[in-house]
């Protein structure tokens, strides 16, 4: 009998290194338990650098990928009301055509 599936995500700030700060790092480490727990989803693994988190997941690649998108959404939120800035992780260039974003990597 195998457990659940498990899942990596990674979050990568696309310009400076904001998860450097204690303070912050600790929320979007914090926020990141708190999803976790609100969805009943267990985390494997976290793991901070200046520039990303990286979460892995007992759960499937969908449920990762709300994950990060939940993950996302409220850090960048939380991060704008603090700091009156746009986003935590930036956006992405808008020059980028959506259908091949993926493709710029």
């Amino acid at each position: 009998m195998t457990g659940p599936p498990q899942s990596t995500i990674t979050l990568r700030a696309l310009e400076g290194q904001p998860l450097v700060h204690d303070g912050i790092r600790s929320m979007v480490e914090a926020t990141a338990h708190a999803i976790a727990e609100r969805q009943g989803v267990r985390v494997v693994a976290l793991r901070t650098e200046p520039d990303r988190i990286t979460v892995t997941l007992a759960a499937g690649r969908i449920e990762a990928i709300g994950f990060a998108a939940e993950l996302r959404r409220l850090t960048s939120s939380w991060y704008a009301h603090k700091f009156g800035v746009d986003s935590l992780w930036g956006d992405p260039p808008r020059d980028v055509d959506d259908a091949d974003w993926w493709k710029q990597a």
